[in-house]
C-alpha cells in the first residue's frame, strides 16, 4: 500500500495550524547544487550521535527526503536493535528511562498520533503541537503510526524541543519490524550544544499527512508523507522562505566502525560530475555543488541493522533575478 496525499499540495492546505497564513506560498524555483558540510567526530560510544552532515542554500525553498531500506535488508534473517554501551562513560542503570505519559492526540481508521511526556528532558523547551483541532503542550515526543496488512506500524517520529525528526517505510514482510537510524532536522540549524532547530509550533493535517512548521526565529515550512511502503518513505520539504543563514536541514548519526554504526558511506551527485562520488562517513570531504546525496551502509552492521538509508535530493530553489509568487488562497481549517 502506498499512501500519498490525496492530490492536496502543502500549498492548499492550513495542515492544522495558526494564524491562518502558515503555509508557504508556490513559487517558481530551479534544481540548485547546495553545500554539503561534514562536521562528524570520531567516537567509541555507540549511543552517541557523533556524525553530523549539514545543508546550506540561500536560495532552497525545497527538497526531497527519501528514507529507504538498505540494499541488503531481504538477506537478513534476524535484526539487532539493543543498546550498546561498550566504551560509554554512562551505564544502562544511569540512563534508564523512568515511566513516561502517553497521550493519544489523534486517531480515526488509518492513521494515529501518540504523544509522549517524560519527566525529564535534555532541553527545556515547549513546543505547541496542534491535530484534529487541539492543541497540545508539553511533548517531548510524537508518534505517527499507520494502518498497513490489519496492523499498526510507527513510521515518523519528531522530538518537538530540539527538532529531531525519524523516519523509516513499512517494515520488510520477512522481518516484520525494522530500526530507525538517522535523524534529521529541518529549518535552520542552530547550535545549543549539539545541533538542534528551534520550533515555535507544529501543526499536522492528519488526512493530507502534512505536517506545518513554524520556526521560533521566523518561517514557515511544510513535510509532507508523499510516499509509504514497504521500500521507502518520501517526504517532501517546502520553505516559505529560503534559509540563507545557517544551514537548512542536517543529518544527524552515529559511527564507531565500520560493523558498529547507523551511517557508514556517503555518495554525493554534483554539479557537472561525470560520476557519484563516494567516501567513507568519517573521511567525506565536503561538497560545494550537490544535487542528491545518499548516505547509509553497504554492509550490516551489529547496530540497528535494519536502519533506512537517507537520501537528499532534488534541491530547488530561488533564480537569480528572483521570483514571481503564485500562491493560491489558504484554504478553511479541517
Amino acid at each position: 500500500m502506498t499512501l500519498l496525499t490525496s492530490g492536496l499540495s502543502p500549498l492548499t492546505t492550513t495542515a492544522e495550524t495558526t494564524p491562518k497564513p502558515d503555509v508557504p506560498p508556490a513559487v517558481k524555483t530551479v534544481p540548485v547544487g547546495v553545500a554539503v558540510e561534514n562536521r562528524s567526530e570520531p567516537v567509541l560510544c555507540a549511543e552517541k550521535d557523533n556524525v553530523t552532515l549539514t545543508f546550506a542554500h540561500p536560495k532552497v525553498t525545497k527538497f526531497r527526503l527519501e528514507a529507504a531500506h538498505p540494499n541488503y535488508i531481504n538477506t537478513l534473517q534476524e535484526d539487532s536493535f539493543e543498546a550498546d554501551w561498550t566504551a560509554c562513560d554512562m551505564s544502562p542503570k544511569a540512563t534508564a528511562k523512568p515511566p513516561r505519559e502517553k497521550i493519544t492526540l489523534y486517531e480515526d481508521v488509518n492513521i494515529w498520533v501518540v504523544g509522549y511526556k517524560f519527566p525529564s528532558f535534555w532541553r527545556n523547551r515547549d513546543v505547541p503541537f496542534r491535530v484534529g483541532g487541539k492543541t497540545f503542550k508539553g511533548l517531548h515526543l510524537i508518534q505517527v503510526w499507520v494502518r498497513h496488512d490489519e496492523r499498526a506500524e510507527e513510521v515518523l517520529v519528531v522530538y518537538p524541543a530540539d527538532g529531531y525528526w525519524r523516519a523509516r517505510p513499512l517494515p520488510p514482510k520477512h522481518l516484520g519490524w525494522s530500526a530507525y537510524g538517522s535523524s534529521f532536522m529541518i529549518g535552520p540549524i542552530e547550535d545549543a550544544g549539539r545541533p538542534v532547530v528551534n520550533l515555535a509550533s507544529i501543526g499536522f493535517d492528519p488526512e493530507a499527512r502534512i505536517f506545518a512548521l513554524k520556526f521560533a526565529g521566523g518561517g514557515l515550512a511544510t513535510l509532507t508523507m508523499a510516499q509509504l511502503d514497504r521500500n521507502v518513505q518520501v517526504i517532501d520539504i517546502e520553505f516559505e522562505e529560503p534559509i540563507s543563514g545557517p544551514p537548512f536541514a542536517a543529518l544527524r548519526s552515529m559511527y564507531v566502525t565500520r560493523f558498529n554504526n547507523d551511517v557508514a558511506e556517503v555518495s554525493v551527485l554534483e554539479d557537472n560530475a561525470p560520476a557519484w562520488r563516494e567516501q567513507s562517513i568519517m573521511t567525506f570531504e565536503n561538497s560545494a555543488s550537490a544535487r542528491e546525496v545518499w548516505t547509509g551502509r553497504l554492509y550490516p552492521s551489529r547496530h540497528n541493522t535494519s536502519a533506512p538509508d537517507m537520501v537528499f535530493r532534488y534541491f530547488e530553489g530561488l533564480p537569480p533575478s528572483g521570483t514571481q509568487s503564485s500562491a493560491t488562497p489558504d484554504a478553511e481549517d479541517p
